[in-house]
């Protein structure tokens, strides 16, 4: 196990499951059934991303397809 400081990310994803920030663009965009990642997961991705969640950005990711 181990233990990872995320600093105010944790807040920052606790805060957007809490909205329901993630169903409300996937109502709005809907979702696709080849979709590898809901555009809804994809903004949240890039709003934690935009706050250093990760030392890559996400347009290195060649997994990402939105």
């Amino acid at each position: 196990m181990a233990i990872n400081d995320l600093d105010h990310l944790g807040l920052v994803a606790g805060l957007i499951d809490e909205i329901g920030i993630v169903e409300i663009i996937n109502e709005i965009t809907g979702e696709h059934k080849s979709e590898l990642v809901s555009v809804g997961m994809g903004v949240k991705g890039m709003i934690l991303n935009g706050l250093g969640l990760v030392s890559a950005p996400l347009y290195l990711f060649h997994r990402l397809n939105l």
